[in-house]
């Protein structure tokens, strides 16, 4: 009867024992799973949701939220998850937030961040609302990227060992400048030649610099010259004046050239007067006869002043004149 007391003892204790850790391992996983709060649904579609599966964490800014309830394939390459989140959580996600699936360290989990959008005046998700996505580059396309890399990187590496190959053999450009000495000197010649001219035209370049320099552009008439515009304009109007006065002197001397040749030639009337001796004699003799006229002239009428006909009238000439002298 003892013995069957104690048994029934131990089995109680088992069983209150096993109660207690069932009920904490279901409160424990329930509590992980957000199976006990208040929860709204909010959805995101992914091309690849690279090994997420049901009950994998949600974080928002790296703080667990909740957890992914459902995972649906709607179309090819469209997969859309149901995650579950704390309502208390939600008025913090704002409308332009956006999900991408990660590793939860380096062998860890799948799980779904939920990262804060930029915009200011954002609203607050509702249960249902379906947010934007990021797909990130899974570890296979990764290792297919590296496994091409790795290829191009052979195929370069044998290029390579070719062409150094044949630089060494001195085949090509490069093989003739690395083995022939007698080119090497040559261009190194060509160098030495470059450089000296280069030296040349530094120093040219310099002593212009310094005439340059040595010019006063206040005060030199290049300077006026070259900054005022009407000092330019005038001095392109004397160069018209000038260019044109040149035309006007030519057309005179063709003139006078064509004149002289006609002279030359006896024409004009300039000729025949130089050329005609007894034209110009008669010329003189009519000017000699006009000369003595006049002295003759000139005594007849002294001799009418002195004629007591005429000497009343030049008498009131003169005091006529007289008076008008004296008028003025």
């Amino acid at each position: 009867m003892g013995k069957s007391t104690s048994q029934k003892i131990k089995v109680g204790v088992f069983v209150v024992i096993g109660t207690i850790l069932l009920v904490a391992a279901l409160y424990f996983i329930g509590n992980k799973q957000h199976m006990f709060s208040k929860n709204i649904e909010i959805y995101a579609t992914f091309a690849n949701v690279n090994g997420l599966i049901l009950g994998n964490n949600v974080r928002y800014s790296g703080v667990n939220i909740g957890t992914v309830s459902k995972i649906e394939m709607v179309d090819e390459g469209t997969i859309t998850i149901q995650m579950m989140v704390e309502e208390k959580t939600s008025k913090f996600i704002k409308e332009d937030a956006i999900a991408s699936i990660g590793s939860d360290g380096l062998v860890g989990s799948m799980v779904v961040n939920i990262i804060p959008g930029k915009a200011q005046n954002a609203k607050p998700i509702t249960s249902g609302d379906t947010i934007q996505s990021y797909s990130r580059i899974g570890a296979d396309d990764m290792l297919s990227t590296l496994n091409t890399t790795n290829e191009n990187a052979a195929l370069l590496t044998a290029d390579l060992l070719k062409i150094t190959n044949q630089i060494l053999e001195g085949k090509g450009t490069l093989g003739a400048l690395v083995n022939d000495t007698l080119l090497a000197q040559d261009i190194k010649q060509s160098v030495v030649q470059l450089r000296k001219t280069a030296t040349g035209a530094s120093a040219a370049i310099s002593n212009i610099n310094a005439i340059i320099s040595k010019i006063n552009y206040d005060e030199s008439a290049a300077a006026v010259l070259l900054s005022d515009t009407a000092s330019a304009n005038q001095i392109k109007k004397v160069f018209a004046n000038l260019e044109k006065s040149s035309q006007d002197i030519n057309v005179v001397t063709k003139n006078m050239e064509e004149y002289i040749k006609e002279i030359k030639s006896g024409k004009g009337t300039l000729n025949y007067v130089t050329q005609d001796e007894v034209l110009v004699k008669n010329i003189d003799s009519t000017m000699g006869n006009i000369k003595e006229a006049a002295e003759k002239l000139n005594e007849n009428m002294e001799a009418l002043k002195h004629n007591f006909l005429f000497r009343g009238y030049f008498k009131k000439l003169e005091r006529q004149e007289r008076r008008e002298a004296k008028e003025n």
